[in-house]
């Protein structure tokens, strides 16, 4: 636990209430503001923290930060999502997502969702693993057993592949995508250590 100075209500929150903007829109702006923030000052928001801040509750908190992660495709900064805790797979998503689909470095999709190199690596590997296994026809529990996670960690990562291949991408070219690093580690580790 450390201390941070949050931001509340900031001057343009006035303005833009004064304008019409709905009180909605200025707390989903204002959860995504706090996490940051926190995160900035090596701190780390949980929705219910925030849900007090904010004097709302924390399944509109967790709905307001699906919403906005959804719109700007990336993740808040906060304690699930840094610690990889909870049942959400946003992050896991996402980070599939950057690495396999637009083709991202792993430091850009490091810095875009507030991950480490070897958690991105470890997302990565395990959703790889999932889906050379299921090409293999192997059932949930078979997965896994031989790559050794928990059945729920499977079947999001199975959730994820369905997802895909609905949307018609082909398993075999997602295996085939090679990571991306850049040169220069240190400089994304200062980056982040400033952050």
């Amino acid at each position: 636990m450390v201390p941070v100075t949050l931001d509340l209500v900031q001057s343009q929150d006035i303005l833009d209430r004064a304008n019409g903007k709905r009180l909605r829109e200025l707390k989903k702006e204002a959860v995504a503001r706090l996490c940051t923030q926190a995160y900035r000052q090596n701190g780390c928001m949980t929705n219910a923290e925030l849900a007090i801040l904010l004097k709302i509750s924390t399944p509109t908190v967790s709905k307001y930060i699906s919403e906005w992660e959804l719109e700007y495709k990336t993740v808040l900064p906060r304690r699930g999502s840094i610690h990889d805790m909870g049942p959400t797979l946003t992050h896991k998503k996402v980070i599939i997502h950057k690495l396999s689909i637009e083709q991202k470095s792993v430091q850009q999709t490091g810095r875009e969702t507030y991950h480490s190199p070897q958690a991105i690596q470890r997302y990565i590997s395990a959703f790889r693993q999932v889906l050379l296994c299921r090409q293999k026809e192997m059932n949930t529990d078979e997965i896994a057993f031989a790559i050794g996670v928990t059945k729920r960690l499977v079947r999001e990562y199975e959730q994820i592949i369905d997802e895909y291949k609905s949307k018609g991408y082909n398993a075999g070219t997602l295996l085939e995508n090679e990571l991306h690093v850049e040169n220069n580690v240190e400089t994304w580790i200062l980056e982040n250590a400033v952050k």
